[in-house]
């Protein structure tokens, strides 16, 4: 008797989606890992941004969106700078992040999300980072007060903190940006 092999069945509806609400041709993706060696936050991932793309050729959605890796991408672009397909992985982890918001995936680093998440809400108020104002707001959802104490008072003593945030002139154009985005999920 010949043994089975056993062969992985691609899931395309999975593919067809995120190709769909992303923008991006991720079926082109032949696998170069040009993006993966440019990636500035590839040592914080646990999946390296060509093996995103694989997932989502295969059907990977579970694993993709219970990964540490679509909270950790900076979105830098240059992944999309160096793929000869043109395709935009940021955009792609973009995707998979809404995804797993609106499935509510648990991650096994919560703080992430978190992050993130405080992280966007000082861009939108302030038009730029206003550190104090990110970590004070990520502290209070996190309830992880004192952690990191030390390393703030030093940033206090050599000035790398700013009490006050700084201002932009093109803040209303920062709040119509975020406005067509919530519009748009």
């Amino acid at each position: 008797m010949a043994m089975q092999e056993k062969c992985i069945e691609p899931s395309f509806s999975f593919l067809k989606q995120l190709e769909e609400r992303s923008g991006q041709p991720v079926s082109r993706c032949y696998q170069c890992k040009k993006c993966t060696g440019g990636c500035p936050m590839s040592f914080a991932m646990d999946f390296y941004p060509n093996q995103v793309i694989r997932q989502v050729q295969l059907g990977g959605k579970a694993k993709l969106l219970s990964s540490r890796t679509i909270w950790v991408c900076a979105c830098c672009k240059t992944c999309k700078d160096r793929c000869p397909n043109d395709i935009d992985t940021s955009a792609v982890m973009d995707t998979l992040k809404e995804m797993a918001k609106e499935e509510k995936v648990a991650l096994g680093d919560n703080l992430v999300p978190v992050f993130h998440d405080s992280f966007l809400s000082s861009i939108e108020r302030y038009g730029r980072v206003y550190e104090v104002g990110m970590l004070a707001g990520y502290k209070l959802k996190t309830k992880t007060y004192t952690q990191d104490m030390q390393l703030g008072i030093e940033m206090f003593k050599k000035r790398k903190l700013k009490i006050l945030p700084e201002k932009i002139n093109q803040l209303k154009e920062i709040k119509q940006i975020f406005d067509k985005a919530k519009e748009k999920s």
